[in-house]
């Protein structure tokens, strides 16, 4: 029987009682997004706030009720005290943020259109861009039971790429799980640098202990066509989380493959949803939940952040957690009748 959905599993002795359970590593910008329903332009209200893949985790981690960390770099101007205020007041340790004087806070603009939403970055030279491997060390300092990195952050720089292969490959963090969302951004990539994102993320996801990606990200990467095929492909990691959209989600460990369809929810806006889900399964991770309700828990909270023009939402509460992680199979594929989510205003894509 499993446990109800309580308070996180506590650190053990050794990491310390203030310690992170998650320490998140990467960029955060200024994020400017319609309004829901409007339009990147003149006749539609804009909205300005933070955005970023790893800080999204972080937040919703600490949505959750665990010790969540975010580590990045911010210009000393007003669009990094907005990030650093909102990253901050959702409950995130923001400690090893640091502010450089030179450098400016990126940003981008989310366009929504017909087909979809687009990205437009304006983050070359920002402050995170400079980050490198010099920071492995406060990192090792704060000692993370988890911590997350994604493919965005080795695209932003040469010195970005080396902190990234440092932290996966040499392992500097000590006892730290090692958590990598492939997040293949292809406008980061520069054809003309002559780097091969197929290649370096796909080294990176064979090193690392915990792997998410999403089956049509890994299509588009490796021409894989099955989660079974990302599997044979990456191999390696402890689990492997492949995520199909709204059809299912599947993680293998070892010779276990535990498969859970995504529950039927209202989509207002997809970006953002894959940070959210992984932020439910390490928060199932953290509390030793099994494969089975870790994947739930990733669609719960991936749910909530795709009924928002953010990338942050108001989560369910325990209760209904608890009553949808255990639902039949049929209820859980239908949803659960409950309160709908309150939105608050937070972000993400990075």
């Amino acid at each position: 029987m499993n446990a109800p959905f309580a308070p996180p599993v506590p650190a053990a002795p050794s990491e310390g009682p203030g310690g992170p359970e998650a320490l998140c590593l990467g960029e955060t910008m200024a994020q400017v997004t319609p309004d829901l329903g409007g339009r990147l332009d003149r006749s539609s209200p804009q909205l300005l706030r933070a955005g970023g893949a790893e800080s999204n985790v972080a937040m919703l981690l600490a949505a959750l009720g665990h010790r969540a960390a975010w580590c990045g770099r911010l210009g000393a101007d007003p669009l990094g005290d907005l990030v650093l205020g909102e990253v901050a007041a959702a409950g995130v340790d923001t400690t090893l943020v640091a502010r450089d004087g030179r450098r400016p806070t990126g940003v981008y603009f989310k366009a929504p259109g017909p087909k979809g939403t687009s990205v437009h970055y304006y983050r070359r030279g920002s402050a995170a861009s400079a980050m490198d491997v010099g920071l492995a060390g406060e990192l090792a300092a704060a000692r993370p039971r988890i911590l997350h990195l994604s493919g965005i952050t080795p695209a932003l720089s040469p010195g970005c790429r080396e902190l990234v292969e440092h932290l996966v490959r040499d392992r500097p963090v000590p006892g730290a799980l090692v958590s990598f969302d492939v997040n293949h951004r292809a406008p980061l990539w520069d054809p003309a640098a002559g780097r091969d994102p197929a290649a370096e993320l796909l080294a990176l996801a064979r090193a690392s202990d915990v792997v998410f990606v999403g089956l049509d990200e890994a299509a588009g990467l490796w021409g894989v066509a099955t989660a079974e095929e990302v599997r044979g492909l990456i191999g390696g990691p402890a689990c492997l989380v492949v995520k199909d959209g709204a059809e299912e989600a599947v993680c293998f460990d070892g010779d276990r493959v535990v498969r859970e369809p995504a529950p039927r929810v209202e989509v207002v806006e997809p970006v953002g949803a894959g940070d959210a889900f992984a932020a439910g399964w390490l928060s199932g991770l953290l509390r030793g939940l099994d494969h089975g309700r870790r994947l739930r828990l990733g669609h719960l909270v991936a749910g909530a952040v795709l009924g928002s023009v953010g990338d942050q939402a108001g989560l369910p509460g325990p209760a209904e957690i608890d009553a949808r992680l255990d639902a039949s199979p049929e209820a859980w594929r239908a949803g659960v009748p409950g309160p709908r989510p309150v939105i608050t205003s937070t972000s993400r894509e990075s």
